[in-house]
């Protein structure tokens, strides 16, 4: 059960002006009675009361410990209280609990309180095998994130060499990293391998399989991703349908990503943030239903952002609806004035609308402005050597060979392909 926002108001006035623990309970027992009592948000603000407002360290822990499966925020908050009271071996077992368990992903947070309860507890040796642990695995994830972001294959492999050579394997965290840079750099065979060989997934395991499938078009094995970890009774979360929703748009699953939508709401209690909606209406864009799409923009708590109008336009630039696109890219230029690319997509369609003297007065309006358009980018590596190229961009070293390549497949589709097919046969 969600909190209205009138009730999450009320409650966080009353938690400013607590200061006996008798208060602190009574609203903690009207929280209980009013089905609130697994609220993770509210369960934060009242341990953070206890510790800093009360001081009460024992009831902080009573109301933890109540939570049935505590966030992050949760188990920092505990673990920096106990850090500082201090209180050493709470800190460490609280941390053993968290890391066993599996419940939440570890915050980089936590770690520096970590290490302070070390030297009290596990003396200098097992505080330099724990910070050692620490920055490995830290080490690793920034790689494994940096290789994926960059689609730097080769080095990403490397990394998952050291990992094995170092025995850092059986780390979800890291093979959650591996899944993730693999299905970046569109290697989904090793990243379902390394799915495969995980033997204690979470969440964010399931999360990143479907996710690389989904950003490569492989609807179809997202789907199915998703339907094992219904299986395996793994509850989904806001991520998963993000992925599911992307994996539906590449492969126009109009009717499956309208379920998906529903039951993310109706099954699931998931409120659908920007990110789902953008999804959703890049789906419903290219199937070319707009009356849907604009109903579901309409309905839209959150004034819709970029990728809610710049997804509108591209469906209406599939389907021909300029009357729509007009309206889409005007509200792209409210949000971003300075974007020429916006600009320019405006004129554009008043150039196909046959409206000429507003083109002009667009074209006018971003001279004035000397409004900027961000050229497309795009790289590839090849020999551990990373490749930028930009849109009407010929700087590269090497573009009069690419040319040069790309004028004799020109001429041998020309000759081979395009002639065969075209001409009568005599």
């Amino acid at each position: 059960m969600r909190a209205s926002s009138n009730l999450n108001s009320q409650i966080l006035g009353i938690l400013d002006k607590v200061n006996h623990l008798n208060h602190l309970k009574q609203l903690q027992a009207y929280l209980i009675t009013s089905g609130h009592s697994q609220d993770q948000f509210f369960s934060f603000k009242l341990v953070r009361c206890c510790v800093l407002s009360l001081s009460n360290f024992d009831y902080a822990r009573q109301i933890f410990s109540s939570l049935v499966s505590p966030n992050v925020y949760l188990y920092t908050a505990m673990i920096t209280a106990y850090s500082f009271q201090p209180d050493h071996d709470s800190s460490l077992l609280l941390y053993r609990d968290m890391v066993r368990k599996k419940r939440p992903k570890v915050s980089h947070f936590i770690y520096p309180h970590v290490l302070k309860s070390c030297p009290e507890v596990l003396g200098s040796n097992g505080t330099k095998m724990l910070h050692t642990q620490i920055l490995r695995t830290g080490y690793v994830l920034c790689s494994l994130s940096a290789f994926g972001h960059m689609g730097m294959l080769q080095l990403g492999k490397s990394t998952h060499g050291y990992v094995l050579r170092n025995g850092l394997a059986p780390n979800s965290l890291i093979a959650n990293g591996l899944v993730d840079m693999y299905g970046k750099c569109g290697s989904l065979k090793e990243a379902r391998r390394v799915f495969d060989d995980t033997l204690k997934r979470n969440l964010t395991s399931w999360n990143s399989m479907i996710n690389s499938f989904a950003l490569h078009g492989q609807s179809e094995s997202a789907i199915m991703v998703y339907e094992e970890m219904m299986q395996h009774n793994v509850k989904p979360d806001a991520v998963t349908f993000v992925g599911l929703l992307n994996a539906c748009t590449h492969g126009g699953l109009v009717e499956k990503g309208r379920s998906f939508f529903t039951s993310m709401v109706n099954d699931n209690g998931i409120e659908p943030d920007i990110h789902h909606i953008g999804c959703f209406i890049d789906l419903l864009g290219r199937a070319g239903q707009f009356a849907e799409a604009m109903e579901v923009i309409k309905a839209m708590k959150t004034p819709p952002d970029e990728a809610v109008w710049g997804s509108l336009l591209n469906g209406c630039k599939i389907h021909g609806r300029m009357d729509l696109a007009e309206i889409a890219v005007k509200k792209l230029i409210e949000i971003d004035p300075n974007n020429g690319g916006y600009g320019t997509m405006l004129a554009n369609i008043y150039g196909a609308l046959g409206e000429w003297e507003k083109a002009r007065m667009v074209w006018i309006t971003l001279k004035e402005q000397k409004a900027y358009k961000i050229p497309g980018c795009s790289w590839i590596e090849i020999d551990n050597q990373v490749h930028q190229f930009y849109s009407a961009d010929d700087s590269h070293f090497k573009i009069e060979d690419m040319h040069s390549i790309l004028e004799s497949i020109f001429s041998f589709a020309d000759e081979n392909i395009f002639h065969h097919h075209l001409l009568p046969h005599t």
